[in-house]
């Protein structure tokens, strides 16, 4: 069933300058945090249409959302509601003209959305092959520049073999936009929740979630590089490049699987990353990696809930860095970053799935040329 509704947002200015928590927030000089959207239910992935039109995902909750900014002042005037009574819809992604909505197991798109935001068309359905588990169902999408629908399957546990009787577990699949071609891409990945291209070389950069039970310092979570199909990135024999499982490890040779570009912070799950390709910013972050970090959910001393920034030396990430923190004050979160997104102006959104906002994050320092 669809439906849509359209509302005028509260007052930004006046959230804003009634919000303290924002201001806890560290950034480098220069730039600046605030509100695009607030009263967005558990906002997660993020997708942007050809005009402008913001569409965000949601996991807990069962819609998916429009967001838009007519006035070009940087604040969302306008929310829709896209669609209603989903399963899991956490994925969106936009491609020619379309609407791509990933459910639990199931891949279907809106026709034409940007233009019947207020009513949009029925869905079609693109693919309902993918499994059911719910453990890690949820899904990210996006298109690469092969025009190829690229959507992870999640491990079903904590640890486990589960791919060797179903090669779609742990793994990114693709697919042709109308559903055909269905193949597994990369394998050995325990749960990718955000990937990106790079700008020059158009191999695909991904994230990818640490088991647990392991510890409060290993594994790392896991930046990793995919630049050609069939790869294999070691779960769940290996975790952090060359520590073997030990469940799965027994005679497993850790330096046989793809080696992590990065290791990042442990149980911080790292999930949406983007390269940033803007002029806003200052040159050092261009075609460099922006990832969110949504923060442990079991470590003993909680860790994440902020934006890092990785910079690479070709296929090796040599600095990794907080971008903007503070989502976390005195042990509690009151925020918990999930995906980012680069406006056509250059901005940085970011959203947040227990705040239920979106950020905006804009440079106004000296840009050197």
């Amino acid at each position: 069933m669809l439906f849509v509704l359209a509302c005028e947002p509260k007052n930004k200015a006046l959230e804003e300058k009634d919000d303290p928590r924002l201001s806890a927030i560290k950034l480098p000089p220069g730039f600046k945090i605030g509100f695009f959207a607030t009263d967005v239910d558990n906002a997660r992935s993020l997708a942007l249409g050809e005009r402008g039109t913001v569409f965000v995902g949601n996991r807990q909750g069962k819609n998916v959302y429009a967001l838009v900014d007519a006035d070009n002042d940087g604040r969302a005037e306008k929310k829709y509601t896209i669609a209603e009574g989903l399963n899991m819809p956490n994925g969106v992604a936009f491609y020619k003209g379309s609407l791509y909505i990933a459910e639990l197991n199931k891949i279907s798109r809106i026709d034409n959305i940007e233009s019947n935001l207020d009513k949009p068309g029925k869905p079609v359905l693109v693919s309902d092959t993918f499994p059911s588990e719910t453990h890690h169902g949820w899904k990210y999408i996006a298109f690469g520049p092969d025009n190829k629908l690229y959507v992870p399957v999640g491990a079903p546990c904590n640890i486990c073999n589960d791919n060797e009787k179903d090669r779609r577990f742990s793994s990114i699949t693709r697919m042709n936009p109308d559903g055909s071609g269905f193949e597994v891409f990369a394998h050995g990945i325990r749960n990718s929740v955000g990937f990106d291209w790079h700008p020059e070389t158009k191999h695909l950069w991904f994230t990818d979630n640490g088991r647990d039970q392991m510890g409060d310092d290993i594994p790392a979570d896991e930046l990793n590089v995919a630049f050609q199909p069939n790869l294999h990135f070691g779960y769940p024999y290996c975790h952090q490049g060359m520590t073997p499982d030990s469940i799965y490890g027994e005679g497993k040779d850790c330096s046989q699987y793809m080696q992590p570009a990065a290791l990042l912070a442990p149980h911080t799950a790292a999930l949406g990353m983007k390269f940033y390709t803007g002029n806003m910013f200052p040159a050092e972050y261009h075609n460099q990696v922006f990832l969110a970090e949504h923060g442990s959910w079991n470590r003993s001393e909680p860790m994440g809930y902020r934006i890092m920034t990785v910079t690479l030396d070709g296929n090796i990430g040599k600095s990794y860095k907080p971008f903007a923190e503070g989502w976390l004050q005195n042990g509690k979160a009151w925020g918990r970053p999930v995906d980012v997104l680069q406006l056509k102006d250059g901005s940085l959104l970011v959203s947040d799935d227990h705040a239920n906002a979106v950020y905006r994050i804009t440079y106004e320092g000296a840009v050197k040329k």
